[in-house]
């Protein structure tokens, strides 16, 4: 790539004297802009200070890379600023890092996932070099810089000689920048230590510069430098290994290099086409809460696709049956045989996505159970989904089943992974035996674990606690208004559409169609905690100037707010199955402040209609729409803040 075809000499900024990294952005995004680069100065900056506030873009040795995607952008380019002083308070990678060279790539949104990479990767490698920095600091004008920026020192790299090969994998959770930076850093390290390290990134282009054959024969040790589980790892069977987070190469990819050659976490084993001890966080060293929280993360990553494809066929269904009043009849039997085709479609539209919402967490389960356990533990992990979404019960004719919901998958999937993985480790079989294990012994035995745990442990105690919570609510209806709505809206807002969230809704109907007590705590506590959440990751930005959510939950967000609007509260069990400790008692919380201060400003709503097209329906809108705002806000403001300041404490430490 001809990176000075992405810029040119009025681009090339010399001599800026400015000690603030706003002010050297702003500078260099008035020349994108007065060279025709955006059509808007203040989207494009925009685009890039929320960028600045997700992670570092300064890195070491004098460069900042800063970056920002927008519709602003006519095409893709980048400007230079050339410091007269250093700016030290430039967040870097490096804390040492005193910025004095700065790039500022423009992107366009139509070529996020191409082209920035692209750009961003080679400019990376070739800044690790520090002849080349050199080449570009001693240019005395701005075609000079031009020059250098294509000038790469070759003699230098092709006559060092190696002492040895180091493969690396590094994948982060969005697949774009620590992906590429954490390779880079890894290049670099071995460079100066005489070590060939050779990268693939698994990220958001797919896997780039995937090692095969010969390559992995010659290899010494494996890095595997990932917040998600690793693809292929059955590949590198009986290569010493390390597992790490991707940002540790950034600090310490000397020492990690070292570690992968002399002290590894162990080897990788594989039978066929199996892998293991190479999963995500095998290795003891990384401790066990690192590792269960990187399972969760890897199961997130692949369960949100599914909520929101799921969300969008029912909304759509939904959406498009409000003209003719059948907004939530529409997935009654009798559409499904309609003279109305179109009301046929969107009878079956609808049910299709809650076919595909009954699928959640069986996906879940199983990438949870494949980040600890590789292949071996998807299967297991997928049935243990397949119990907690209570598809047993619709097989086996139980009519009235409680399912355990994100509870139940989150401990199926993390022991299916675990048992898949301790039986891969601890069977041996001769080499005629081998194909056994992975196709029928690991298989058979994890299954089996997973119906027995099941059967005696996780269905009856949450079912228990249903039929607990089901008396309890019960007891309480001779309780004033306030204390019943605060039950109802706790038990509503808990587990999300979860057997508590159904105990509650059943006593709570049931009291609405007796003309007891009315509904409104129940739908409000259904929509309060998936609009706080998306909301939170809407504003978080603006409330501590940075960003407190990472990319996947920033898009499980924007879902979560459209699902809430709608009344589908699953859209908020990402941040959940994530956090549930910070989440679940702010839901809780949330949900009783709205409800209660909708109840006694005299809200009402006796239908079962929590979505917005039921709102009409509700005596006392203002009230009720206060009170979804105080719940809402308490939500969001809270997750906010606790987040901040667990990021900051982390920070410090």
């Amino acid at each position: 790539m001809e990176l000075r075809k992405m810029t040119n000499e009025n681009l090339v900024l010399f001599n800026v004297d400015s000690t603030s990294k706003q002010v050297v952005i702003e500078q260099l995004v008035d020349a994108l802009f007065e060279n025709g680069i955006l059509t808007s100065k203040e989207d494009y900056l925009q685009a890039v200070l929320d960028r600045e506030n997700m992670s570092p873009t300064g890195l070491e040795a004098g460069l900042a890379i800063p970056h920002g995607k927008s519709s602003a952008v006519k095409k893709a380019a980048f400007a230079v600023a050339r410091l007269q002083k250093p700016i030290t308070t430039w967040e870097s990678i490096d804390p040492n890092n005193e910025v004095q060279l700065v790039f500022l790539l423009a992107i366009p949104d139509q070529e996020a996932g191409t082209t920035h990479l692209n750009i961003l990767s080679e400019l990376s490698t070739r800044l690790m070099d520090s002849s080349y920095i050199n080449g570009l600091m001693s240019a005395s004008t701005p075609a000079g810089f031009l020059t250098a920026l294509d000038q790469q020192d070759q003699e230098e790299e092709s006559s060092q000689e190696y002492t040895k090969t180091v493969l690396a994998i590094t994948a982060c959770a969005t697949g774009i920048a620590h992906t590429y930076m954490a390779a880079e850093a890894l290049e670099k390290a071995g460079r100066e230590m005489g070590i060939r390290v050779l990268t693939e990134k698994q990220g958001a282009n797919g896997i780039e510069g995937e090692h095969k054959g010969s390559i992995i024969e010659e290899a010494d040790a494996v890095i595997f430098a990932t917040d998600v589980a690793a693809k292929n790892k059955d590949r590198f069977r009986g290569k010493p290994y390390v597992q790490t987070r991707v940002a540790e190469p950034l600090k310490s990819a000397k020492e990690i290099i070292n570690r992968a050659l002399n002290n590894p976490d162990g080897t990788v084993t594989a039978d066929h086409a199996d892998a293991d001890s190479a999963g995500m966080g095998s290795s003891n060293k990384q401790g066990f809460l690192a590792e269960v929280a990187q399972a969760v993360m890897t199961g997130i990553s692949y369960m949100i696709p599914v909520i929101v494809a799921a969300g969008l066929m029912m909304g759509i269904a939904k959406l498009a049956a409000m003209p003719f009043g059948l907004v939530d009849s529409i997935q009654n039997p009798e559409y499904a045989t309609h003279s109305n085709e179109l009301f046929v479609i969107l009878h079956h539209l609808d049910k299709f996505g809650g076919l595909i919402f009954k699928f959640m967490y069986p996906i879940f389960g199983a990438f949870v159970a494949y980040a600890i356990a590789d292949r071996a533990g998807i299967v297991s992990g997928f049935i243990g989904g397949v119990f907690a979404a209570g598809l047993h019960y619709t097989f086996w004719g139980i009519e009235d089943g409680i399912p355990s919901g994100f509870f139940g998958a989150l401990i199926l999937g993390l022991t299916a992974g675990y048992v898949a993985k301790f039986l891969n480790e601890k069977i041996k079989l001769s080499k005629n035996l081998q194909a056994m294990k992975p196709m029928l012994i690991i298989p058979a035995i994890s299954v089996l674990t997973i119906f027995f745990l099941n059967f005696y442990i996780i269905d009856p105690v949450f079912g228990g606690l249903n039929a607990l919570l089901r008396n309890w609510i019960e007891g309480a209806q001779d309780s004033g208004s306030v204390v019943l709505s605060t039950i109802i809206a706790a038990a509503t807002a808990f587990d999300l559409g979860g057997p508590i969230n159904k105990a509650a809704g059943a006593i709570a109907i049931g009291l609405a169609a007796d003309q007891i007590f009315p509904l409104t705590a129940r739908v409000l506590a259904i929509v309060i905690p998936p609009i706080g959440l998306g909301l939170a990751t809407v504003i978080d930005k603006y409330v501590v100037g940075r960003r407190v959510f990472d990319e996947n939950l920033r898009v499980a967000g924007n879902t979560s707010l459209l699902l809430g609007f709608i009344a589908i509260s699953e859209g908020a069990i990402p941040f959940m199955l994530r956090n549930p400790l910070i989440t679940i008692p702010i839901n809780i919380i949330g949900a009783i402040l709205g409800a209660v201060t909708a109840v006694l400003l005299g809200a009402v709503q006796w239908y079962p209609l929590p979505a917005v097209w039921g709102w009409p329906l509700v005596e006392n809108i203002a009230a009720y729409l206060i009170g979804l705002a105080v719940g809402a806000a308490f939500i969001a403001f809270a997750n906010i803040f606790i987040r901040f300041a667990l990021i900051k404490k982390n920070e410090q430490q």
